[in-house]
């Protein structure tokens, strides 16, 4: 029991008071059980004796050094315990020493007699003495000498999370991709074209026979891409399968063997505050493992054609460029989401990132892979920027629905006679076209509410438009068209 000083706010110390004859037994009680428990660990001969943590009694009186019989009053003690069995833990002892083993359950009962001595010292006729202390050498913290003994050089032993943490990366690295874009540049001086390093990003490999997913804009404008993979000093030249540019997923193709896919997690059922980990390149830097948390669901991002991308999974977990096109993983390590963009007004992370949802990226992938193509429904419409209605009518066109511009002939929407905006090359008059306010029972606003309902619609379903024509508003039937994006096999 070593010393401890204690002061009022005000310098006074605290009221002198009669020593509790139970603190004092209980004490006595413990220190000799902590030398039965010493006496067992020395006689074992498979190691050195672990000890007990108490190292000696002394109790002080008020402001002095000086040994006191046990009947004077003391002030405050401190008791330091080691951690049970930490040391066997480490060393990975073998689990039948029967001297350690039966020198265990005497250090826990040491620990309850000190523990009790705690709450008898602490009693209202009974504070002369108290073990501040117990607790914190019980459930050491960063302070506690239990730490402080670890030697130079010892490897920290993990916790469990830092465990999962480990086996997680190590799991799936070997499936993340590290992809380069090379596009082909003409000198202005000898005409040669050479192929430049433009972008990289990341991608994923999605199962055994080599298709890699990444995002679309990773991969746009590229002659040639070149991919590399943990542990592989190879680069691979990849084939762009087929791609998604509304929902910003590609597809491309390795010849690797012994690909090992990630396994599929489900988007749908992620709850906010559950755990995340993303695995990308951020500033080339390959390879790199962030965690965070599922910040948000339900979001909706801008794709690069302007198309909204719905149910997107936000995240804190850091994502910088570089990452986009990797994978998000639960804490499973199953992929939940493709790690697609940040919102930043620096262009570095800010802790505000976005992932496609797995469940949306499954659908695009297999079209690809099974059949080559990629098949949207589409109105057949050409639409004013949002802000443009605004713009013609004033206040009262803000959030009034979405302008349509131009009817394609032989589009869905103009068999349904759906009317487009007119300008008069002559006197320069325009004559605005149908406003479409509703998509079957959803409400229109602008042109995020007009994709958000055709992206859940199918190709061929007869749907109903709502229009504002001239001062009167109009249902239309448009039977819905398809678009195709076919892609060399």
């Amino acid at each position: 029991l070593r010393p401890t000083s204690h002061r009022y706010a005000h310098g006074t110390r605290t009221p002198r008071s009669k020593t509790h004859p139970m603190a004092l037994f209980v004490s006595s009680v413990a220190w000799s059980l902590a030398r039965v428990a010493d006496r067992r660990a020395t006689a074992s001969p498979a190691r050195p004796p672990l000890g007990t943590g108490v190292d000696e009694i002394r109790i002080f009186r008020d402001g002095g050094n000086n040994l006191t019989q046990l009947s004077r009053r003391a002030t405050r003690a401190r008791v330091t315990i080691p951690r049970a069995s930490s040391l066997r833990d480490r060393d990975r002892c073998a689990a039948d020493d029967e001297a350690s083993a039966s020198s265990y359950p005497v250090r826990k009962i040491t620990a309850a007699l000190l523990s009790a001595s705690l709450l008898v010292a602490t009693a209202p006729d009974a504070s002369a003495i108290s073990f501040p202390i117990a607790t914190e050498s019980l459930f050491p913290t960063e302070a506690s000498p239990v730490l402080m003994n670890i030697p130079d050089g010892v490897p920290t032993k993990l916790d469990s999370e830092e465990t999962d943490n480990v086996r997680l990366f190590r799991d799936a690295t070997p499936s993340v991709a590290f992809i380069t874009n090379k596009q082909r540049i003409q000198s202005r001086y000898s005409l040669d074209a050479t192929e430049v390093p433009v972008g990289a990003g990341t991608g994923f490999v999605w199962d055994d026979e080599g298709h890699v997913v990444t995002n679309f804009h990773v991969v746009k404008g590229a002659n040639q891409l070149a991919v590399t993979f943990q542990g592989d000093p190879k680069t691979y030249e990849a084939k762009l399968l087929g791609y998604d540019e509304d929902k910003d997923v590609a597809v491309l193709r390795v010849d690797k063997p012994d690909t090992r896919p990630i396994p599929l997690g489900k988007s749908s059922t992620l709850l906010v505050g559950q755990k995340v980990f993303a695995i990308g390149n951020p500033f080339g830097l390959d390879q790199t493992l962030t965690a965070g948390i599922v910040s948000g669901v339900g979001r909706d991002i801008k794709s690069i054609t302007g198309r909204r991308i719905r149910d997107v999974v936000q995240t804190d977990a850091a994502v910088n460029p570089g990452n986009s096109g990797g994978p998000l993983l639960d804490s499973r390590g199953r992929l939940i989401g493709v790690n697609t963009a940040i919102f930043s007004p620096s262009g570095a992370s800010a802790g505000v990132g976005f992932a496609l949802p797995v469940d949306n990226v499954k659908g695009i992938v297999e079209q690809i892979i099974q059949f080559g193509r990629v098949t949207r429904p589409v109105l057949g419409l050409v639409l004013a920027p949002d802000g443009a209605l605004q713009q013609l009518i004033g206040e009262n066109g803000r959030n009034a629905g979405v302008l349509v511009l131009g009817v394609p002939e032989g589009g869905p929407a103009a068999r349904a006679g759906i009317v487009g905006t007119i300008r008069d090359t002559v006197r320069g008059d325009i004559t605005l076209g149908d406003i479409i306010t509703r998509f079957n029972d959803e409400e229109v606003k602008n042109s995020s509410d007009l994709y958000r309902a055709l992206d859940m619609a199918q190709v061929g379903q007869d749907v109903k438009l709502t229009v504002r024509r001239g001062g009167a508003l109009v249902t239309v039937d448009v039977k819905l068209g398809e678009k195709v994006t076919k892609f060399d096999a």
